[in-house]
């Protein structure tokens, strides 16, 4: 790609190529690296994230997902940003807000908690597209230093930190490198529906 190509805007919306038409929810949703650090997100939007994650379905209603969060400005925002790995460091300061996603890994009576992992994602996504309906975007990630979290929070020992989450409004690529720049201006793709989808026996697609 060129220097020439590398100047292009951030598209404000990458709608997903499918099939049949879905819930702009969710033909509309990316995540984006590219943040605005002028955006600032109200106290209602910030509770509907939550709110949203908070409502997600879970195995016996066992609710195990627990989120650490803040808004830019704010010191846990901060402490957040520090648990991050340095990729992300360069450019989620420019997030409105951050979140690290928690999950409950061992439940009262001292044993494994089942789906404990799957619960926190199904919060996760409930969050990620409460940010959609916001009009905001939302980028997770898997870089972040786990024990550094649990440290600098003070997580307990039956809940495992799994994924850091950024929040925010579209921003441009002045500043940002290379590698990051393409993949902002890369096209969504995914497998096609029929290495997804089986019937009858394994890898005979439905579709």
């Amino acid at each position: 790609m060129t220097a020439e190509e590398y100047t292009a805007e951030v598209p404000a919306s990458k709608p997903a190529e499918t099939s049949v038409p879905l819930h702009p929810l969710l033909a509309e949703r990316w995540s984006p690296r590219a943040l605005d650090p002028a955006t600032a997100i109200s106290d209602r939007q910030f509770t509907a994230l939550f709110e949203a994650a908070r409502w997600a379905p879970s195995w016996g209603n066992t609710q195990p997902a627990r989120f650490i969060a803040a808004r830019r400005g704010e010191a846990t925002f901060d402490r957040i940003h520090g648990t991050l790995s340095r990729g992300n460091k360069g450019w989620t300061s420019n997030a409105a807000a951050l979140a690290i996603g928690v999950a409950r890994v061992v439940d009262e009576d001292g044993e494994p908690m089942p789906y404990g992992e799957y619960g926190l994602a199904l919060a996760a996504q409930n969050l990620v597209l409460q940010a959609v309906a916001e009009g905001l975007y939302a980028h997770q990630m898997a870089g972040m230093d786990r024990d550094a979290a649990r440290a600098e929070f003070g997580v307990p020992a039956e809940f495992e930190p799994m994924v850091a989450i950024a929040v925010g409004g579209l921003g441009t690529l002045d500043g940002m490198p290379e590698r990051l720049q393409e993949k902002e201006l890369r096209p969504r793709i995914r497998k096609p529906l029929a290495e997804l989808v089986f019937t009858d026996t394994w890898g005979e697609p439905l579709f």
